[in-house]
């Protein structure tokens, strides 16, 4: 034990044993190592406080001496360091050296650390490290705020220890250098500049982050002396702002906002001062200031510590609010930006921010509206399941028709985005996913009507929603099921019409050969350029295909410029694979390989390309349903209920029912698919206990064989059995038994053992068979009219009689009386026979098309068919039917005569009576509008119908639903940039005359200040779609034609058109003139339509017309008036503020729709058919002037002769004109404005 003396009871003072001279000459390097060795393990174990410092006078003076201190061995350093170290230890706190002393001492210590400590293999490393460890502990390194230019020192310390610290040294290391800096921090009366630049550059780093030992070293001291360094950060970050002009020093004002960020992030305490100086930015007018501080303002809001910060500094929070309407885009942008954070930083604000950024989404500036809709498409999945509600979700999607093109991509991308995040969770039945997400699939789909917007939801349908698979997979891992599965899952949260939408974006209704393989074809004969033979011919093909195909495109220009491209780089690897990928009988696996290998290539080729190329491969390839679905799809029809019947709400239902929707497509549109899965097709109708399976089997089974000539059935029991099938009750199983047995080799045998069954069972059947067997007899009256005609005039006389004169009064017992419309799954049948029998008779006619008796069989089904249009849909005036009986009547009447028109002769007599026809899309019914209108597209889509009956769109003008519109304006914009120049002038531009004739018999039209504003909408509507720089002298011309014939009917009617032709007229100068349109005259003659059009008698009667004005001069007030007065309810409304989406389709079915105000067809009379001879004028001589209306024969006014087995004389209604509208405007504007309410109200 060590001594102690008796009075204190303390140990005896401990002295220094060290003799040894450490200067002197003759002195070794090992000699000397070997000394301060022992020196260091006695001054070592020395205590402060016990310690005799007499004893240390010697070592303390030899120590500091130049031959030790500036001694070249690196050892005898490091032991002289650890002595000095423990000489200042042991004399704390008084130092026994001078401030020059102490000065060079310290410098030594650092200069020992700097080079020595750098790793635990680093040769004498416990020496440095016992160094490092005494100035921590002993915080002897305060000393040096006492020297004369401490400042500079302690810069050099700060300096030499964040060099230092990056060389990955020991935790304890980072600790030991951390107290360090604190102590000399604490200690020192002042900060220097260039001190505080060192420690703000590791918050500027480029590898800021906690695995960087510099940048946790300072965060540590930061952390630690947070109170003594705010007012030094608060003065650095305010010296850089008030220092700097914004306009020259933008890099590093900029980098002091950065610093504030990642302080705020790791020692946020250190901004104290700095967050007033910040609000005060926020006022500033300067805009690179104010947009900075909203910036990071908005960062530290969304941070960790952002509801503490709020708390703090609740005015800067409220005035950092207001940015959000700040007078400029640029900080309204930052604020929106910075907002993405606090979705999930700040979720007591949860409900401030959607609504904020809610408003944000109609910000006037493009670019904040975009950056709102992309703010969406950053967030995780449990953040927009958790933290934003579906009501914004929905706003968001509503920019996906936004005017901007830039925000749709970010809106569309963004919901895509988020429903591919989510669809696990859907397909596992999660509510809260199913809730949230899977109503996007629909939205795209219904915004994909939009030509406009088409492109742009195309692509987030098949990146997100229907990805044909996930890029990371491999060709082995593949599998059909899943893809099928994910697209029937998603199918199961669409309604009927956006369904049709989706077959549509599935490729299935293109026709084969579709354009897309036409256009290969082009590109291989056209040989990169190099043609041997009929060059022109060839490149004119090319073209064609080229303008068709970009006419689709967003930007047509480039779509075009990149297609010839294309052609150009003549690859035929590139033929070979797009041929693969837009083969029907590709399987899923070969497309996936082939579209991967094809867009590789394109973009090793020319990458500029890959856009348009991408689209062309997406749309010409069958990339959500092909050959490969079909097993899936029959498994799930298989698997649709315990009874096979398929039908219910169960999960295993639903894919069913969507499996059904999909092979039933497939059957309509693209039969050849089933080519490979014929012999499982003939296998399931051998399952007669799944009737649902059976009937979808046979509909795909009947389409193959219409398309496959090689189609064999099978043996002799599958035939008996589809000829039981077509004799069935199940009108469906009926109906495809029947076309497919009307395929077969022995279809004239098998016809006449079916109608001679069935027209022995008509007086004896119940409706439900009867159902069937007029449909039955609808397949076989057009495939097999030889055996049709065999009983013809038994079953026709059946039909019209016992059927269609019937009449179908309202059940007395329906509780909604007001309905005047069932959907197609509602139809009794009652109403299903009628229909059906409606479709005999219209497939008989087309049977017998080319056949000599063809008008003789057509004629009384036409003036049906008419009086049924004219009559309101009863056959009957006085039949007081069922308006839902009647608007399927009206409905099916019309397509009935739509598709006679697709035969010349028919179309001839139909054209004669057009305009009721062409009313029919101002129907009272939206129903029937719109399906008549989809029927209409459907068929003048592939030029079936005569070119005139291209007017019918432009009568949607007036409609009160704007998808009506839409779909028609999208139509005429899709066919007209489609079309070459010959194609755009025969079936839009020549049909001008036929559209003021049209509207010159309109029911609504009258020279009145109502009505011309009424017509003036409809050529408006029509030139905005087809006039252009090109063609405006060309329908000036025929406006002016128009004056120069006379209508075939009567004097009125040719004043109602000379007025038109005048009305016309001026809306074509004004609008010249507002495009600055030069109006020239048209070099050609031109020739008006026969039939409906006559030449006046003489030259005098043609230039009294065209002298006489017909248009009230009051008129083109009444226009003026009623165009102003739009244009200021426009204004009020905000005519620039973005769109919004209307009511679907589906919640129009649901709620009720808003009638056509423009459909004044329901009245008592019909227009009847029009004969030659109807005209109220006498005949006079044509006259051979040139005001002739065509060079060949009016074959429209030939009589139609001969006699027909079908007398429909008695349902021929009375050949009266139409009444006149007398409602006023004013009516008709309360009308809709009722219905609107009672619409919002249902």
């Amino acid at each position: 034990m060590v001594a102690q003396t008796r009075g204190g009871g303390q140990a005896s003072p401990q002295k220094l044993k060290f003799y040894d001279k450490l200067v002197g000459k003759g002195l070794s390097t090992d000699a000397l190592l070997k000394k301060l060795k022992n020196l260091h393990t006695q001054l070592a174990d020395l205590d402060q406080d016990r310690v005799d410092t007499a004893t240390l006078a010697t070592v303390r003076k030899e120590l500091i001496h130049n031959t030790i201190l500036l001694h070249k061995d690196r050892g005898v350093k490091a032991y002289a360091a650890c002595c000095l170290a423990d000489i200042l230890r042991l004399f704390a706190p008084d130092a026994p050296y001078t401030h020059n002393e102490l000065r060079d001492i310290f410098q030594f210590f650092f200069r020992q650390l700097t080079t020595g400590l750098k790793g635990s293999d680093s040769p004498y490393y416990n020496e440095y490290f016992h160094l490092l460890e005494s100035l921590s502990t002993v915080k002897s390194v305060v000393l040096v705020c006492d020297l004369p230019n401490s400042e500079e020192l302690m810069v050099d310390i700060f300096r030499d220890f964040f060099a230092l610290v990056r060389h990955d040294l020991s935790k304890k290391i980072e600790l030991h250098m951390a107290d360090i800096l604190v102590a000399l921090i604490d200690e020192a009366t002042s900060l220097p500049s260039e001190l505080m630049d060192i420690i703000m550059a590791q918050f500027l780093d480029k590898n800021v982050g906690l695995d960087n030992p510099a940048f946790r070293l300072g965060v540590q001291v930061c952390k630690t002396t947070s109170d003594r360094l705010q007012r030094h950060v608060c003065q650095y970050f305010t010296e850089i702002i008030v220092q700097h002009a914004p306009d020259e020093e933008l890099d590093d004002i900029r980098k002091a906002h950065e610093l504030v960020k990642q302080l705020n992030k790791f020692c946020s305490p250190l901004l104290h001062l700095v967050i007033p100086q910040l609000e005060e930015e926020l006022r500033v007018e300067d805009l690179t200031l104010r947009t900075m501080a909203t910036q990071v303002l908005g960062e530290m809001f969304a941070d960790k510590g952002g509801a503490d910060l709020l708390r703090r500094y609740p005015t800067t929070w409220s005035l950092w609010n207001l940015r959000r309407n700040d007078k400029s885009s640029v900080v309204r942008l930052a604020f929106v930006e910075a907002a993405y954070g606090l979705l999930t930083g700040l979720p007591e604000q949860r409900d401030f921010v959607e609504e904020t950024l809610s408003a944000k989404l109609l910000d006037p500036d493009e670019k904040v509206r975009a950056a709102v809709c992309k703010l969406y498409s950053q967030l995780d999945y449990e953040t927009a399941s958790h933290h934003v509600s579906e009501s914004q979700l929905r706003r968001v999607a509503e920019r996906g028709l936004d005017k901007k093109h830039a925000v749709r991509i970010e809106a569309l991308n963004s919901i895509g985005k988020l429903y591919s995040l989510a669809y696990p969770e859907i397909e596992n039945g999660d509510q809260g996913a199913i809730k949230q997400f899977s109503w996007i699939p629909q939205s795209l789909l219904q915004m994909a009507q939009s030509q406009e917007v088409k492109a742009t939801a195309e692509h987030a349908l098949a990146e997100y929603v229907f990805p044909l698979v996930s890029s990371y997979l491999k060709e082995n891992e593949i599998e059909e099921s899943t893809w099928t599965d994910r697209l029937l899952t998603t199918m199961k949260f669409l309604n009927e019409r956006t369904i049709g939408s989706l077959i549509s974006f599935s490729g299935l209704k293109i026709i084969r050969p579709s354009i897309y393989e036409r256009f290969v074809q082009c590109c291989k004969e056209n040989n990169g350029g190099v043609i041997d033979e009929n060059e022109e011919e060839m490149v004119r093909k090319l073209n064609i295909c080229v303008q068709r195909l970009s006419a689709a495109f967003p930007d047509p220009s480039k779509a075009a410029d990149d297609l010839s491209a294309f052609a150009k780089l003549n690859e035929g690897r590139l033929y070979k694979l797009l041929e693969t990928c837009m083969d029907a009988q590709t399987s899923l696996k070969s497309l996936v390989k082939s579209s991967r290998e094809f867009l590789r290539r394109v973009e090793q080729s020319s990458a500029g390309l890959l856009p348009t190329m991408t689209v062309f491969l997406r749309r010409a390839s069958l990339c959500l349903v092909n050959q490969s679905s079909v097993p899936p799809l029959l498994g799930h029809l298989q698997r649709g209920g315990p009874m096979g019947d398929g039908y219910g709400t169960s999960q295993a239902q639903l894919l069913a029912n969507n499996a059904q929707t999909i092979l039933t497509s497939i059957s309509k549109h693209c039969p050849i698919i089933y080519k490979a899965h014929v012999g499982a097709l003939t296998k399931a109708i051998a399952d007669e206990k799944n009737a649902r399976l059976v009937g979808v089997c046979l509909q795909a089974l009947s389409a193959l064989a219409k398309c496959d000539d090689e189609l064999v059935l099978g043996d002799k029991r599958t035939n008996e059995r589809v000829e039981r099938f077509a004799l069935d009750s199940n009108h469906r199983h009926a109906k495809y038994s029947a076309r497919l047995l009307a395929m077969s080799k022995n279809k004239e045998d098998f016809g006449l053992d079916i109608i001679n069954s069935i027209s022995e069972d008509l007086q004896n059947v119940d409706d439900q068979k009867l159902v069937a067997h007029i449909t039955v007899l609808a397949e076989l009256a057009h495939k097999v009219p030889d055996a049709f005609e065999s009983k013809s005039e038994e079953i026709m006389n059946f039909i019209v009689k016992q059927i269609l004169m019937t009449p179908s009064p309202r059940d007395p017992d329906e509780m909604d009386t007001d309905a005047e419309w069932v959907e197609k799954s509602d139809v009794a049948p009652s109403l299903s026979k009628k229909i059906m029998a409606l479709k005999v008779c219209r497939n008989r006619c087309l049977a017998h098309a080319t056949s000599d008796a063809a008008l003789d069989i057509a004629t009384p089904v036409l003036r049906m068919l008419f009086a049924l249009l004219e009559q309101g849909g009863s056959l009957r005036a006085e039949n007081e039917d069922d308006p839902k009986v009647k608007a399927r009547m009206r409905l099916q009447a019309a397509v009935s005569l739509l598709h006679l028109s697709t035969v010349p002769k028919f179309a001839t007599v139909v054209s004669n009576n057009l305009v009721s026809l062409a009313i029919m899309i101002q129907d009272p019914c939206y129903q029937v509008r719109d399906e008549f209108l989809r029927k209409f597209i459907s068929l003048a889509t592939h030029q079936q119908l005569p070119p005139h009956f291209n007017v019918i769109p432009f009568l949607t003008v007036h409609d009160p639903e704007a998808d009506i519109k839409n779909m028609a304006n999208a139509f005429v914009s899709l066919a007209y940039r489609a079309a070459p120049p010959s194609v755009k002038m025969n079936n839009f531009e020549m049909i001008f005359v036929q559209f003021l004739h049209l509207l010159a018999h309109h029911p609504d039209f009258a020279i009145t200040q109502e009505s011309v504003p009424d017509m003036a909408k409809y050529i408006d509507f029509y030139l905005a779609s087809v006039a252009s720089a090109e063609n405006v002298s060309l329908l000036y011309h025929l406006s002016g034609k128009a004056k120069t014939v006379r209508d075939s009917e009567s004097h009125l009617y040719s004043e109602n058109l000379y007025a038109l032709s005048e009305l016309a007229q001026h809306i074509i100068k004004d609008l010249a003139k507002r495009h600055s349109w030069t109006l020239q005259s048209f070099p050609m003659k031109v020739k008006l339509p026969t039939g409906i059009l006559r030449p006046l008698p003489n030259a005098e009667a043609a230039n009294k017309i065209l002298k006489q004005v017909f248009l009230p001069s009051e008129a083109l007030d009444w226009l003026d008036q009623a165009r102003l007065a739009k244009a200021n309810a426009t204004e009020l409304k905000g005519l620039d503020r973005p769109k919004v989406v209307r009511r679907s389709a589906e919640k129009r079915r649901k709620e009720g729709s808003r009638p056509n105000n423009h459909a004044k067809r329901l009245r008592a009379g019909g227009r009847g058919m029009r004969r030659e001879n109807s005209s109220s004028e006498s005949e006079e001589e044509r006259s051979d002037s040139d005001n002739s209306v065509g060079d060949t024969e009016d074959h429209t006014s030939d009589s139609v002769g001969g006699r027909s087995s079908l007398s429909l004389e008695d349902v021929r209604p009375e050949n009266r004109r139409p009444g006149r509208d007398a409602r006023t405007r004013a009516n008709a504007k309360i009308k809709r404005h009722v219905q609107k309410k009672s619409g919002k109200k249902g």
